[in-house]
């Protein structure tokens, strides 16, 4: 169902965000992520209005590869920037190689902020990252398992997966009702 219909309005900037997810031969993962920010119209540079950024040309343009394991720990991370404003934009990439060893499943975004955060990082590769564990657990069937008595991580992590709520139930009646008020990160 599409949105109500928008008051009168003028397209100024446009995001596209990619996620893609991979099983490899070898047992790991890859999670991939794409960005791309452009200008809907012609617009100048703001160190210099005499040249003109076309339209659609991109401001972003980042690449981001990260491969987990079935524990969802990264195993290994790589970026790529084919297209970023400033100069020395590519010096924030060598930052990445610190969340190897991070979990996606628990602490993930509190990983990203400590070893990337500020000026150790790039705030677009922060962007792929905080939402490149949810392409991660849409790519790995193992992730909806639960093991023994731990319920699967996805669980009280939304409205539609809540321990109260109808989507435990009916899919995951073992845990239903099960009193955890703490959502995880």
């Amino acid at each position: 169902m599409p949105l109500s219909p928008p008051a009168p309005r003028t397209a100024r900037h446009v995001r596209r965000v990619t996620y893609q997810g991979y099983e490899r031969e070898d047992g790991l993962w890859d999670i991939e992520g794409e960005l791309h920010d452009s200008k809907a119209e012609d617009t100048p540079f703001i160190r210099d209005p005499s040249i003109i950024r076309r339209a659609g040309q991109p401001i972003h343009h980042m690449w981001l590869r990260v491969t987990v394991n079935r524990q969802l720990v990264v195993q290994a991370i790589e970026a790529t920037m084919d297209a970023h404003p400033l100069g020395g934009c590519p010096e924030a990439l060598a930052s990445l190689q610190s969340m190897v060893g991070c979990s996606m499943s628990r602490g993930w975004r509190k990983a990203i902020q400590t070893n990337l955060g500020g000026i150790a990082g790039c705030t677009h590769i922060r962007e792929l990252l905080f939402n490149l564990a949810t392409a991660a657990f849409q790519t790995m069937p193992a992730v909806f398992s639960s093991v023994g008595d731990e319920p699967p991580r996805h669980l009280n992590q939304c409205t539609g997966w809540s321990f109260n709520g109808d989507g435990v139930k009916e899919y995951f009646p073992q845990f239903y009702g099960r009193n955890s008020s703490a959502a995880v990160e």
